[in-house]
């Protein structure tokens, strides 16, 4: 597995105060005859004996009191240090306990005495740097950051106590270097926790708002299912309305002219026309299961189409009709040629079952970007506000002409009055074929 920075982190602090101590040991001694007495090469000797001892109880109580502090709960983040190594965290080291503040207080005050003792023993009291903000509360980091200060601009000045006047200037000004410099270093590493929390929160906020984006985006797939159910629910209620529903009404008819005749042929010929509604009905419904384009759409162009539809229709309704092409005629996309077609079939339905006209105009304009279909009838009228839509479907009579009109982004206006006939005028975008 490879080894990561906090992993090398760790090590340093378990392992460099032995070898920042040795370090400092032999310096130590090998200076001992020019900076330190016999007397405090014994004393020093002692110092050194219990700042190894303990060295060695805090390797022993780290892992411990690491377990401790994961059963109790998350350790607290380093609020502040003058080194990188304390911007890192380390994983298992007992940040903030009363353990890691004894400790850190009775090293610094051994080191202390030992930088006294002999200025080259600043290099374990350097430690301090590192293990202020992890191991004491933030009020406490800066005193032992003051302390390391002292500690270390004596040893930079010549040693503990200053000998002379020159050395105290020497030591004031180091002094306030390392202390600047620890409280600058101290700042930047608060700021940078600070900004890895905000960093952290804007992250944590961030999953939480793609998480929501989920539930929101499944809602939407869900919502524009059902959607798509109830469009197809209204377009072949609209179908059946339109095909299979005149076409057994104009079988009925048929029939019904069958059973109040006597003479065989008149009866043959409603027949065969009750036979022919029949099966075109039934190709326009299976035409309708399958989003088909209207068959009389699939060998002619929308005029002819309706040329042909008005003439079966008046023929089979006995009423004089009139079909009329104006402007230049193009070739329209199949779903605007089929939303006219089915609004002209449902317009002349509409007249031959309740307006009892003697005649009838359905005229087809292309206008530029428009094409307009209108369909006129001397009829008895009726009033257009009086009309209910249908359980609000919009798939039957005036309700589905519309919404076939709208699908296409086009509108259905209808003028009619009692007993001067009714005027309906279909409006769609002239969109072209490909």
């Amino acid at each position: 597995m490879a080894t990561t920075l906090e992993d090398r982190w760790a090590q340093f602090f378990r392992y460099g105060p032995y070898l920042m101590l040795g370090l400092a040991t032999l310096t130590g001694a090998a200076t001992a005859d020019l900076l330190m007495s016999r007397r405090e090469v014994y004393v020093a000797g002692v110092l050194l004996l219990a700042s190894l001892a303990l060295q060695v109880w805090w390797t022993l109580a780290v892992p411990r009191l690491s377990a401790a502090g994961s059963a109790a709960g998350p350790t607290p983040e380093p609020l502040g240090a003058a080194c990188a190594g304390s911007v890192i965290g380390v994983r298992g080291l007992p940040e903030g306990t009363r353990a890691g503040r004894v400790y850190f207080w009775l090293r610094t005050a051994l080191a202390f005495v030992l930088t006294w003792l002999n200025p080259f023993f600043a290099i374990y009291a350097s430690l301090g740097y590192f293990e202020a903000a992890r191991l004491l509360p933030p009020r406490a980091a800066r005193a032992g950051l003051v302390v390391t200060a002292v500690t270390l601009a004596g040893s930079q000045s010549g040693g503990l106590p200053p000998p002379s006047p020159t050395s105290w200037v020497a030591f004031g000004v180091l002094f306030l270097l390392n202390t600047t410099l620890a409280v600058v270093m101290a700042h930047l590493e608060t700021k940078e926790s600070e900004k890895n929390a905000e960093r952290a929160e804007n992250i944590a906020a961030l999953e939480k708002a793609l998480a929501e984006n989920a539930v929101l985006h499944a809602q939407l797939i869900v919502q524009a299912r059902e959607a798509g159910v109830a469009d197809e629910r209204r377009r072949l209620a609209a179908e059946i309305h339109d095909t299979i529903a005149q076409g057994l009404t104009g079988i009925i008819a048929q029939l019904q002219v069958v059973a109040s005749t006597t003479d065989p042929d008149l009866a043959r010929e409603h027949l065969d026309r009750a036979q022919g509604l029949a099966r075109q009905s039934l190709g326009e419904a299976r035409r309708s299961v399958h989003n088909l384009s209207p068959a009389a759409l699939e060998e002619d162009t929308l005029p002819e189409a309706l040329k042909t539809t008005v003439a079966e229709w008046s023929e089979r309704t006995g009423v004089a009709v009139q079909f009329t092409v104006t402007g230049t005629e193009e070739p329209l996309h199949e779903e605007v040629a089929a939303t006219l077609l089915r609004i002209a079939q449902e317009a002349l339905a509409n007249t031959g079952k309740h307006a009892r006209a003697t005649r009838a105009g359905v005229t087809l304009s292309f206008m530029g970007d428009e094409v307009t279909l209108d369909v006129r009838d001397d009829g008895h009228g009726f009033d257009p506000l009086a009309v209910a839509p249908r359980n609000g479907t919009g798939g039957f009579g005036l309700d589905g002409m519309r919404a076939r009109a709208e699908r296409v982004a086009g509108a259905v206006a209808v003028e009619s009055e009692p007993g001067q006939g009714t005027a309906i005028s279909a409006r769609v975008p002239l969109v072209r074929h490909d």
